[in-house]
């Protein structure tokens, strides 16, 4: 595994289902657009194992986070991040379908994609999102 840099975005990505990180994990690719700096992805399939790592104080720029997670879904995981961790990163939530899009407002997250997951432009809307929320921010 490549060394962590300091200028690399860290992409949290959590799912129960290895099917989905590793589809997630495909479309990102090494570099988001080529206007942002290349990221590390760190994979998690358990809700603890996530906040471990959040509560380690390790820098995360981005979560994605699967609202379809059992048995803790990433809604209420991006909600529970978005209250507590101070300066918390850039939230997508992946939802099961579009109309559960207003969701992601409760969670407090910034973006949502639905499933299925679309490899071709999921990385171009979660650039579109993370640049969005730095903009903002």
């Amino acid at each position: 595994m490549a060394t962590e840099s300091a200028a690399n975005l860290q992409i949290a990505l959590y799912s129960d289902d290895a099917s989905v990180r590793e589809t997630v994990r495909k479309a990102l690719g090494n570099q988001l657009a080529q206007d942002l700096p290349a990221h590390t992805i760190k994979e998690f399939a358990t809700a603890p194992a996530l906040r471990a790592h959040v509560d380690s104080g390790k820098r995360v720029d981005l979560y994605i986070l699967d609202g379809e997670a059992v048995p803790e879904g990433g809604l209420g995981v991006a909600k529970q991040l978005k209250d507590e961790v101070f300066n918390c990163g850039v939230v997508v939530v992946l939802v099961g379908r579009k109309s559960d899009a207003w969701l992601a407002g409760w969670s407090r997250a910034e973006g949502v994609i639905a499933h299925p997951i679309d490899p071709f432009t999921l990385a171009n809307t979660v650039a579109e999102i993370f640049r969005k929320s730095r903009i903002n921010a």
